[in-house]
């Protein structure tokens, strides 16, 4: 007896549908998940298989679907930032600030004086391998915190209170990136160190108002030097002034006096020619001359003459005829 085998074909029609269905979400899945973008201040890390294949510029990419390859955009092209003390609210990195129960402890420290302080500071760094900072530690921005964290007592520890609070704070600073960014190296985490700033830098509140009173003592010891420095200022060029406009009148004065010395001596010796070309005449005009300027000032005059034996009436040659003096 045979059997009779039926054919439902609206079945068959049914399942190669689903079948075509199937095969089109999976290529619209594949096409999906193999399409990425890396943004222009980033870099893609490209694994395939969970090992490390290559690094990729911003821009359209496509991979291997369906978990294949997997890619990780690292903003290596921004400043990224963590601080330490307190936390700016709105922060999108994870590791910008600790938990809010830590932060009193990360800015409490001791001075090299043995004086506590309450030091807030703040890390700028770039991811400058993406490679290592993936692969070679754990969690590289975590163990960057206690590192910086670390480096920061350890040079606050060499100070005392007063240069951690006023006049030290940026040779902490510049300490600080150096020892950072060595430690970092050495750790291979893929992480360049910009800058470190500190922030607020304040004694414990115990003791703060004592604190504020010594700064406002030095502050007004400042006020006086930067005063009586003032005074310096004025007074100093002032003086020098008037030093050298009595050097300067000094010295017109003597070299006036040297002219005239010179010019005394070229008249004497043009004077002196003359006289040893003719001597006695010379004299005799040197005579009338001077007698001419002296006579004039002696006022009433009496000549007598040597060989005169008696007094003679003179002529009054300083009158005029009119009774009057001339």
């Amino acid at each position: 007896m045979s059997q009779q085998i039926e054919i439902n074909i609206p079945d068959l029609f049914r399942k190669g549908f689903v079948l075509w269905i199937l095969v089109g979400l999976l290529v619209v899945v594949g096409f999906i998940t193999s399409i990425y973008t890396v943004q222009a201040e980033s870099q893609g890390v490209v694994l395939r298989f969970g090992e490390y294949l290559k690094t990729v510029e911003p821009g359209l990419r496509f991979k291997l679907p369906f978990g294949i390859d997997n890619v990780y955009v690292l903003p290596v092209r921004r400043q990224l930032k963590q601080e330490y003390g307190f936390g700016t609210p709105g922060g999108t990195n994870s590791s910008q600030f600790a938990e809010s129960r830590t932060r009193s402890r990360e800015k409490s420290m001791m001075t090299g004086d043995l004086n506590a302080a309450e030091v807030e500071w703040i890390v700028q760094y770039r991811i400058n391998d993406p490679r290592l900072f993936l692969f070679k530690v754990m969690n590289p921005e975590n163990t960057l915190r206690h590192v910086s964290e670390a480096v920061m007592r350890t040079v606050v520890g060499d100070r005392t209170v007063d240069e951690v609070i006023t006049i030290g704070r940026q040779e902490i600073e510049e300490e600080a990136r150096e020892r950072l960014e060595a430690v970092v190296k050495k750790y291979e985490l893929g992480i360049g160190i910009d800058q470190i700033q500190l922030q607020n830098v304040n004694p414990p509140p115990p003791v703060q108002a004592s604190f504020n009173e010594v700064n406002q003592a030095q502050q007004e010891r400042e006020r006086m030097i930067n005063e009586a420095n003032g005074e310096y200022n004025q007074e100093v060029p002032r003086s020098r002034g008037v030093a050298d406009q009595k050097i300067q009148a000094a010295e017109g004065y003597a070299l006036k006096r040297v002219n005239e010395a010179l010019g005394d001596v070229a008249r004497f010796n043009a004077m002196f020619g003359e006289y040893k070309k003719a001597p006695e005449v010379t004299k005799t005009r040197l005579y009338w001359e001077s007698m001419k300027e002296v006579v004039p000032k002696m006022g009433k005059k009496i000549i007598l003459d040597e060989d005169a034996s008696q007094v003679l009436p003179f002529l009054q040659l300083n009158q005029d005829g009119n009774g009057g003096t001339r």
